[in-house]
C-alpha cells in the first residue's frame, strides 16, 4: 500500500473512532457529563506559574499519557519529533547529540561543538552543548514546547524557541513508583522513584532509570551477526527540598552513563533521481569494513542548587548549576566497503571525542509577589563553558580543538493588567557573549599544532564577541471568559559561532556572525463546548538577518559555517484537546511552516563525488554557480518540515476493578529538504509513524499493566543523508512491541 493511501486509512480510522465514540456517549447521564471537563494546564514559560490559556505565547504541552506512550520503548529525546506541531528533531550521532527545529528553524551541524537556535531547559538550567541536550527523560512532571524567540527571559541562542522539562520534585507526602518493560529487540527497561519527608522541613526524592536494547543489526561484510544497534543507558537523580519559614532550597544531583551504537550510515540506499529507499537498503544489516561496528559511549553528571527567599511582596531566586560530560563515538561514514553496495569512491571513517566538558551557570532574579495590577521580574545571568573536541579520521590522524564561551546578561520583564480583559507585557535583555577557539596546545608564540599524521599547520587563536539587546512586547485580551486573543512581537539573537572541525582536514576554521530575528505572531486560545474542547492557534511571521548556516559535505567534504543575508519564515500552528465524552479524548494539531533563504549571491557545494561513470551521482535542482556549486536563494531551510500533523486518542472502558483503555497516536511529516541545496534525492515527504497502547489499570492496588507498540507499521523513513561520497542515508527507529508493568506507591 502506498504511504498516502495508508495515511488516509489511518486518519479515517481515527476520526471514525472519534465519531463513533461521541455518538455512543450522547446518552450519558448528567452526573457523568459534569465530570466531562478538561483539566487546567499550568506552565512556567515566563518563569512564573500561569495558566497556558493566559500566556501570550504559542505553547504546547505533552500530557503524562502521551509522554508515557511516546517513550514506552525507551526511545531517546528525539522521539519528540513531530509529536508537537512545529517541532522536529533528528540526529546523525545516535542517542548522544540531538538536533531540534521549531517553526522550521534549527541547525543541521553534526559536530560536537555545534550551536543550536533551540534551547533545552532542564529543571531551569540551560543545556547548551549537544551532549547535555541528550540527557534521558524519566520521572517527568511537565514538558513545554515554547515556540518563537525567547531572548528576554532565556537569553541568546533561543531564536527558534525552547523545550522546557521539569522533573517531579520532592514533597512531604510519601509517594513513588516502579515501572518495568520488556519487548522486541531484547528491550529491557526499568524505571522508578521514591520520595517523601525526612523531617518536617526536609523532603527528598530518588529517581533511577535503566534502558537496554540488544544489538540487532548484523555486519554482512565481516559476517558478524547482531553486533550493532543496541545500547545500555543508566541515569539517576536525587533531589532534596528544604522548605522553611521564608526560605526554600532545592538541591538536584544527576548522572548518566551510556554505551551504545552511533548512527548507522547506509551506502547507496537511494538511487539517482529518486528519494525512495532501494534494494540496497536492509534495516537489519549494513556492510562495514571500518568503524569497529560504530561504538559510542558518554558519561555526564551535574548538579544545581535553587534557593528562594521570601521578601516583602517579592521573591529572590538564585540558581547555581554545573554540568560535566565526556565521551565519544566512531562511525563508518561512507556506509559500506570497497566492494559496495554499488560504487563508493573512497572509504571514510571518523571518530570524535568530547573532552572535559564543563558548564557553569548562575542566575539570580527578583520577582514581585503580589496581586497588584503590575507584576515584574528582574535578574542577571552568567554562563561559562569549555571543552575540547578530538577528531580522528582516516587521512590526517588526530586533531584536537578547544572551545570556550563566556556570556552574561541583565534582564527584566513586566506585565500590567489594564483591566479585567487586557494584559500587556514588555521585556528587555542585554547580553554580552564571547567565544574563544584554539587548536592543539597553545605555545608561547601564540600558534598551535595539528597532531597525529597531519601536516604541521599554524592557526592563530580565535576570539569573537558580541553584545545585543533583545526585547519583546505582547498583549493578551480576554474576548470572553473562555476565549482570549494574543499578539506578540519579539526580537532575539543567536551569538556568533566558531566551527573548527575542518582543521582536521587541513582547512581553516570558520566563524559565523550573530544572527538576529524579529518575530510577529497573533493567536487565539479558547476553552469551548462547556470546557470540553481546548483549541489554540497562532499565525507567525519572522525574518532572520545574517542567518547562520552549516555548509556540510558536498564537493568540499567540509563543515563550514556561513551566513546568508536573510531567512524568512511564516505559517501557523493549531493545537487541540477534545474530551468528547467522559471516556473518550482526542487531541493533536497541525502546523504549516514556509521557510525561505534569501541571498542571491550565496552558493554551496552539492554532492561531491562521482559515480562509476564519472558523473555526479545526485541530481541538483538549483541553478549552477560553476565549480560544482549551486545558488541556494529561495530554498527552504534544511530539515524544516513544511507540515506536521499529529493525532492522539484515548478510550476508557470502565470495569468493576478499574478500567481498560486504548491509546493510539499518529504523526505525519510533510515535505522536508535535507540540505541547503535541493536535489531529486535528498528530501523526504509523507513520513509517518503510528503508536498504540492497550492497558489495564487497577485502582484498588494502584498498578497498571499494558501492551505497547511504537512504529507499529514498521515504516522505513529517511531521516538524513551524507552527500560527499555516495547516496548514503540513515533512517528512523524500527518497530518495537512490548509489555510493561507499573505500580504506584502512596
Amino acid at each position: 500500500m502506498k504511504k498516502s493511501a495508508l495515511n488516509l486509512a489511518i486518519c479515517a480510522g481515527l476520526f471514525g473512532a472519534a465519531s463513533f465514540a461521541a455518538m455512543a456517549q450522547t446518552q450519558e447521564n448528567n452526573s457523568e457529563q459534569q465530570e466531562n471537563k478538561l483539566e487546567t494546564i499550568t506552565i512556567t514559560a515566563q518563569k512564573r506559574t500561569q495558566s497556558i490559556q493566559e500566556v501570550p505565547i504559542s505553547v504546547a504541552t505533552i500530557s503524562q499519557d502521551r509522554f508515557n506512550a511516546i517513550f514506552s520503548s525507551g526511545d531517546d529525546i528525539t522521539a519528540l519529533a513531530v509529536k508537537v506541531p512545529g517541532l522536529y528533531a533528528e540526529t546523525s550521532n545516535g542517542r548522544a547529540a540531538p538536533r531540534f527545529y521549531i517553526r522550521g528553524l534549527g541547525n543541521t551541524d553534526f559536530d560536537l561543538a555545534a550551536s543550536q537556535p533551540v534551547s533545552i531547559i532542564m529543571d531551569e538550567v540551560v543545556m547548551e552543548n549537544v551532549i547535555l541536550k541528550s540527557f534521558p527523560l524519566f520521572d517527568m512532571q511537565a514538558v513545554e514546547v515554547i515556540r518563537g524567540p525567547q531572548g528576554t527571559l532565556f537569553g541568546r541562542n533561543t531564536t527558534a524557541g525552547i523545550i522546557k522539562f521539569d522533573t517531579v520534585k520532592p514533597r512531604q507526602e510519601f509517594d513513588g513508583y516502579f515501572k518495568s518493560s520488556i519487548g522486541s529487540l531484547g528491550m529491557l527497561n526499568v524505571e522508578g522513584a521514591v520520595g517523601g519527608g525526612l523531617t518536617d522541613e526536609l523532603s527528598a526524592r530518588l529517581s533511577l532509570m535503566s534502558n537496554h536494547r540488544d544489538d540487532w543489526v548484523s555486519n554482512s561484510f565481516t559476517g558478524d551477526k547482531d553486533v550493532m544497534g543496541g545500547y545500555d543507558e543508566k541515569a539517576g537523580r536525587v533531589q532534596f527540598l528544604y522548605e522553611g519559614a521564608g526560605f526554600d532550597a532545592l538541591l538536584n544531583l544527576h548522572s548518566r552513563n551510556y554505551d551504545g551504537t552511533s548512527s548507522l550510515f547506509r551506502a547507496n540506499i537511494l538511487s539517482p533521481g529518486s528519494n525512495k529507499l532501494n534494494e540496497n537498503y536492509d534495516r537489519d544489516s549494513v556492510a562495514y569494513n571500518e568503524g569497529r561496528n560504530n561504538p559510542q559511549s558518554y558519561d555526564a553528571w551535574g548538579g544545581s542548587l535553587k534557593m528562594d527567599f521570601e521578601l516583602q511582596n517579592m521573591t529572590l531566586t538564585t540558581i547555581s548549576a554545573i554540568e560535566k560530560a565526556d565521551g565519544g563515538g566512531i562511525g563508518d561514514i561512507d556506509g559500506g566497503n570497497p566492494t559496495g553496495p554499488d560504487f563508493i569512491l573512497f572509504q571514510a571513517v571518523t571518530e570524535d571525542q568530547l573532552k572535559d566538558l564543563e558548564q557553569y551557570t548562575q542566575e539570580i532574579r527578583l520577582a514581585s509577589d503580589t496581586r497588584d495590577a503590575l507584576s515584574w521580574q528582574v535578574g542577571g545571568f552568567y554562563f561559562d563553558s569549555s571543552f575540547g573536541v578530538n577528531s580522528i579520521d582516516g587521512y590526517f590522524g588526530a586533531t584536537e580543538v578547544f572551545h570556550g564561551n563566556t556570556s552574561w546578561a541583565l534582564f527584566g520583564q513586566s506585565s500590567y493588567k489594564v483591566d479585567d480583559k487586557l494584559d500587556v507585557t514588555a521585556g528587555i535583555r542585554y547580553t554580552d557573549d564571547e567565544k574563544t577557539f584554539y587548536v592543539g596546545e597553545q605555545n608561547v608564540n601564540g600558534f598551535a599544532l595539528v597532531t597525529g599524521d597531519a601536516r604541521i599547520q599554524q592557526y592563530d587563536p580565535i576570539k569573537v564577541s558580541d553584545d545585543q539587546i533583545s526585547w519583546e512586547l505582547s498583549a493578551n485580551y480576554r474576548l470572553t471568559p473562555t476565549t482570549s486573543l494574543f499578539a506578540r512581537v519579539a526580537d532575539g539573537f543567536r551569538a556568533q559561532s566558531i566551527q573548527g572541525r575542518d582543521v582536521a582536514f587541513e582547512k581553516s576554521p570558520s566563524v559565523a556572525d550573530s544572527e538576529t530575528i524579529l518575530s510577529f505572531e497573533v493567536g487565539a486560545k479558547s476553552d469551548l463546548l462547556d470546557n470540553t474542547l481546548r483549541l489554540n492557534g497562532a499565525l507567525f511571521y519572522y525574518t532572520i538577518d545574517d542567518i547562520q548556516l552549516s555548509a556540510i559535505g558536498g564537493e568540499t567534504q567540509g563543515n563550514q559555517l556561513i551566513n546568508a543575508n536573510k531567512g524568512v519564515g511564516y505559517g501557523f500552528e493549531i493545537d487541540f484537546d477534545w474530551r468528547a465524552t467522559p471516556y473518550f479524548t482526542l487531541g493533536g494539531g497541525f502546523s504549516y511552516n514556509n521557510t525561505e533563504l534569501q541571498d542571491d549571491t550565496l552558493a554551496v557545494a552539492y554532492c561531491g563525488a562521482l559515480n562509476s561513470s564519472f558523473q555526479p551521482y545526485c541530481t541538483p535542482l538549483d541553478p549552477s554557480a560553476g565549480d560544482n556549486l549551486v545558488f541556494i536563494d529561495g530554498n527552504p531551510f534544511p530539515q524544516a518540515p513544511e507540515t506536521i500533523l499529529t493525532l492522539n486518542g484515548r478510550y476508557d472502558f470502565p470495569i468493576e476493578s478499574g478500567e481498560i483503555y486504548v491509546y493510539a497516536d499518529y504523526q505525519l511529516q510533510g515535505e522536508t529538504n535535507l540540505f541547503l541545496y535541493e536535489s531529486a534525492e535528498f528530501n523526504s515527504d509523507n513520513n509517518f509513524e503510528v503508536g498504540l497502547r492497550v492497558a489495564y489499570i487497577n485502582y484498588e492496588h494502584n498498578y497498571e499493566v499494558g501492551f505497547f507498540g511504537r512504529n507499529i507499521t514498521d515504516e522505513d523513513n529517511l531521516k538524513g543523508a551524507i552527500d560527499f561520497n555516495n547516496l548514503t542515508g540513515f533512517v528512523n527507529e524500527p518497530r518495537v512491541l512490548g509489555v510493561d508493568f507499573r505500580i504506584n506507591f502512596y
